[in-house]
């Protein structure tokens, strides 16, 4: 029996029952995308109005008006892009509302946390994740991330579970019969440790649609604007989150501070820093045959021609980003951390990582980081068997030449010939 998946219909999708009856069900549906229609159902989910500055309403419109004019997103697509920003309108409406009561969570510290940047697919979930098995730290779970401030309506139940953790799971066990090799290839259980971007969608901005979503006008439209107001929208969340769960230190990763490296260091100046590195190649082939993979219900044709462009462009961006503002990192407080170095040494890794921070890797904190390991062994949920050549007809010296100057500054070791 083997544990290997290989996804053959990226071309000519063969959806599952339940992927066809939710393509079937969004047809039946009329969606209504349009900033006043989210905000309008976030202040009926929350019976709230103060959504703070409306600066906002610019970004989700430019958002919105691509959905609209694309004749590709299906109805269920549709539906998709309208829940989630009916989430992130709601947050909004909670987070303003809980400041305007304790107006003291803008004093919480946000000290000297630790941050993994790199890209996609490179090892900074895994990363961070042991790393947020040391009890010391604290850390976002993905259900956290999801509502970050409680429905003050909602009572715990008497098991004791956060509604929130349920709402997650429920999400969670959807997204294994509707995307099953997504689930496979990105974990998305309630305890998972998530992108603190998610904590910016309530303030409308990130790269996140891009991964959800065909958005080259609004990638254009996020690059060009300058982020660090929204950073400062993401340290207010973590502050609220502090308040409510209190640690000495914070552990943080997200690829997307790859190219926002100046607002990230003005937000967290104290921080230290984990860059991981790994052959773009093997980047880009997983991350375009996941994208390609989730669209099959969300689009009407897969077109993994496009995302194979696209996301070929968008990690050399990334990568290009990083390497021009890598001085604004500090020297002695960060370090690079290589793929192939990290999976044959993980404890060393480690080590190293909390050298640099100034942690103590007690013996305490190894034991945690070894149950984790032990709990989550690699290739748990399968391996991805990728096919360049065969899904996306190019070759991986094709892709790699987009990757020369990074290649030739970076020490990382080919893996996909």
């Amino acid at each position: 029996m083997t544990n290997e998946i290989r996804i053959d219909d990226l071309r000519n999708p063969v959806l599952n029952d339940v992927q066809k009856m939710g393509r079937d069900y969004g047809e039946t549906v009329e969606t209504e995308l349009s900033v006043d229609a989210i905000c309008a159902a976030a202040v009926a989910a929350t019976e709230l109005s103060d959504f703070g500055p409306d600066d906002f309403r610019e970004r989700l419109a430019v958002q919105l008006d691509e959905m609209n004019a694309d004749p590709e997103r299906t109805g269920l697509g549709r539906m998709l892009m309208f829940g989630d920003c009916v989430r992130y309108a709601s947050n909004r409406l909670r987070i303003r509302d809980l400041l305007k009561q304790h107006p003291e969570i803008l004093e919480i510290p946000i000290e000297k946390p630790v941050i993994v940047i790199g890209l996609p697919r490179s090892g900074t979930t895994n990363l961070v994740n042991l790393l947020a098995s040391d009890s010391r730290f604290r850390s976002m779970p993905l259900w956290e991330s999801y509502q970050p401030v409680p429905d003050p309506r909602e009572a715990i139940p008497a098991d004791g579970v956060d509604p929130r953790w349920t709402r997650c799971q429920g999400m969670w066990e959807a997204m294994q019969v509707g995307a099953p090799f997504v689930a496979a290839m990105h974990p998305m259980n309630p305890d998972h440790v998530h992108e603190e971007l998610e904590l910016m969608t309530p303030d409308f901005t990130s790269y996140n649609l891009e991964w959800v979503a065909r958005a080259p006008k609004w990638r254009d439209y996020y690059v060009a604007h300058d982020q660090t107001e929204s950073y400062a929208y993401m340290k207010t969340v973590l502050q609220i989150m502090q308040w409510y769960r209190p640690r000495e230190r914070w552990v943080l990763k997200s690829p997307q501070h790859l190219e926002q490296i100046g607002p990230l260091m003005t937000t967290f100046p104290d921080a230290s820093i984990v860059v991981t590195h790994r052959d773009p190649v093997a980047v880009v082939q997983s991350t375009i045959t996941m994208v390609t993979y989730g669209a099959r219900t969300a689009y009407k044709t897969p077109n993994p021609e496009w995302y194979r462009d696209y996301w070929i462009e968008r990690i050399g961006m990334l990568l290009d980003a990083s390497m021009r503002d890598r001085h604004l990192l500090p020297a002695d407080r960060t370090t690079d951390v290589y793929f192939h170095e990290y999976m044959a040494d993980e404890a060393g890794t480690l080590q190293r990582i909390y050298d640099m921070a100034e942690i103590d890797f007690t013996e305490a904190a190894k034991a945690e980081v070894a149950a984790y390991q032990d709990a989550h062994p690699r290739g748990k949920e399968g391996r991805v068997v990728y096919d360049l050549r065969g899904d996306f007809n190019i070759t991986p010296e094709e892709v790699r030449a987009r990757f020369s100057d990074y290649m030739n500054t970076f020490p990382v070791k080919i893996e996909v010939q």
